[in-house]
């Protein structure tokens, strides 16, 4: 009769890792200053701000 070996038990690895939660989290804090600027009146500031915002930051903090 043959013995059957089980695999050794590995700890599941985290959905995200803590340099994407922190790059994530700037995204955040990005978008949330660009909105502020954007009610305080500074039209292009907060539009650079949310260009990096949604087009650098959440991309990169998803893919790193």
């Amino acid at each position: 009769m043959a013995t059957t070996r089980s695999a050794p038990s590995v700890p599941p690895r985290p959905l995200l890792a803590r340099r994407n939660l922190i790059v994530l989290a700037a995204g955040v804090v990005m978008l949330a200053a660009g909105y502020a600027i954007l009610q305080a009146g500074h039209p292009t500031l907060a539009a650079v701000l949310l260009v990096l915002g949604y087009c650098v930051l959440l991309p990169l903090g998803i893919a790193l």
